[in-house]
């Protein structure tokens, strides 16, 4: 079955299109030279959208310098927002990897817009004499000031919902951290028995540290709000409107949303990749931080007999094939597989962001790419060991309990009154012997059994205020000897 098609021209020649094709010969270029990852920019509409939102903005800011008539600018605006909006995905086909430093992206946008803006005004698509996807669409700009301006802005849409998986995740370790605040366990320190803590103090910690990681991304996204639009070719602003750089860029801010700033200095903007590589190193960051936490989750609840059975993970599915009943913690397993990903990822910035040469990088599109990927399969990754495994985890707590109290690290809290070299010995014993820290002492007359509770009271061996009676928390008797 043939496909209709039109005739359309650049400066290698003619080149068919498909008729009902919105984009055109640059893009259909482009798609015949780029066939590497399978991704066209439309699996990330926030790129779309993104690049969409700096069409526009350019847009409104070249209309009121009078450099664009209102009757194309309105056609341009309204076809923008319909790609801000999710439509003609489609239409932007290209390979997210690509060479020319995102040419080819830039140039599919302005293709689309043109096309969209061209039915709009009642003409067919490819009538260029009356709307130009360059001279009209892509006017006082360049890919090297609009790309690296929308893959920003795309970036901190990404950034947001990780964000917001990461608040969620918080929470829930928070919630466990609350659930589980009166179970003692035994700390330990490289895989050793160490003092006692109280489940719920290992579970805040998670939280903490996700609520850390947050912080860090909010800080590493204003980074990637500084906006050097009118800077065209290298910075200079060469066949630009002097007013057209702070015109488009409070443009921009009031079309995002983002607190867009402008860059301090352009030339410098155009070719300085290092907001990718810090932002890139913070999701390496959150990265190591969640396959830390998933590491412990899984060590703490290895078992169900023969390992540490601190917890219990939530059952999603059958473990193995052979061996039946087994059940395997593999929503961790994938936190932790993401986690690696993202830790290449980052080399793969990092080795990209390097390779810049004078004026341009241009190999951005490999970095967001790679940006992109890490942040949403991390916010993926996150929003399921929430909900699939840190909702459901619970304690096993008599047996946690009885480590305690079987444990020889409970000895250090009677370091400072029985000495080092006491409680040494008591500890060796009680290694030997297999009895309690708590009987030897009081067998020995070391300390009385009220001074052993007193001292090894669960509460002053977490760390934690002593108990009141008018305390919400009392559950239980402030005693595991």
């Amino acid at each position: 079955m043939s496909v209709e098609t039109r005739v359309e021209k650049d400066s290698l020649g003619e080149l068919r299109v498909p008729a009902e094709a919105y984009y055109g010969v640059h893009t259909a270029r482009a798609m015949a030279n780029f066939r590497v990852t399978g991704s066209p920019m439309s699996t990330y509409p926030a790129l779309v959208a993104a690049l969409a939102t700096v069409k526009q903005a350019a847009c409104q800011a070249n209309r009121d310098l009078g450099l664009l008539d209102r009757r194309r600018a309105d056609a341009i605006v309204a076809a923008c927002a319909e790609l801000r909006s999710g439509n003609l995905l489609d239409q932007f086909p290209i390979d997210l990897i690509q060479g020319g430093a995102g040419t080819s992206s830039n140039m599919n946008a302005n293709e689309v817009i043109a096309n969209r803006a061209l039915e709009l005004l009642g003409f067919e698509r490819g009538d260029y004499a009356e709307l130009d996807p360059l001279t009209h669409v892509n006017l006082g700009q360049s890919t090297n000031d609009v790309y690296p301006t929308a893959i920003k802005l795309a970036l901190v849409a990404h950034i947001r919902i990780l964000s917001a998986a990461l608040g969620d995740l918080a929470d829930e370790f928070q919630r466990k951290a609350v659930e589980f605040a009166d179970v003692i366990k035994m700390g330990r320190t490289q895989l050793q028995d160490a003092v006692p803590m109280t489940l719920g103090q290992e579970f805040g910690t998670y939280a903490t540290m996700v609520r850390e990681d947050r912080a860090r991304l909010a800080e590493g996204a204003m980074l990637l709000l500084e906006c050097h639009l009118g800077g065209t070719a290298i910075g200079t602003g060469i066949n630009g409107h002097p007013d057209y750089p702070e015109l488009a860029c409070r443009y921009l801010a009031e079309l995002s949303g983002e607190p867009v700033v402008r860059a301090a200095d352009p030339i410098e903007a155009t070719q300085d990749c290092g907001a990718f590589v810090q932002v890139s190193g913070i999701l390496k960051r959150v990265a190591v931080k969640l396959s830390k936490i998933c590491n412990d989750l899984r060590l703490v609840s290895s078992g169900p007999v023969a390992g540490l059975r601190e917890i219990n993970l939530p059952a999603v599915q059958a473990g193995s094939s052979i061996m039946p009943g087994k059940v395997n913690p593999v929503i961790p397993e994938l936190v932790n597989q993401v986690a690696f990903e993202v830790i290449g990822n980052d080399m793969t910035v990092t080795m990209a962001a390097e390779a810049g040469q004078l004026q341009l990088n241009a190999f951005e599109p490999v970095i967001v790419y790679s940006m992109l990927k890490s942040l949403t399969h991390l916010s993926a990754a996150v929003d399921t060991l929430g909900a699939d495994c840190v909702a459901g985890i619970t304690a096993n707590r008599g047996h946690l309990a009885e480590g305690v109290h079987n444990s020889i690290g409970i000895v250090t809290a009677l370091s400072p009154h029985l000495g080092y070299k006491t409680c040494a010995r008591v500890a060796a014993q009680a290694l030997a012997t297999g009895q309690a820290i708590a009987d030897i002492v009081v067998a020995e007359g070391l300390l009385t059994r009220d001074q052993v509770d007193e001292l090894l009271s669960v509460r002053r061996l977490a760390g934690l205020p002593p108990l009141t009676a008018a305390d919400p928390h009392l559950v239980a008797p402030d005693r595991v000897f």
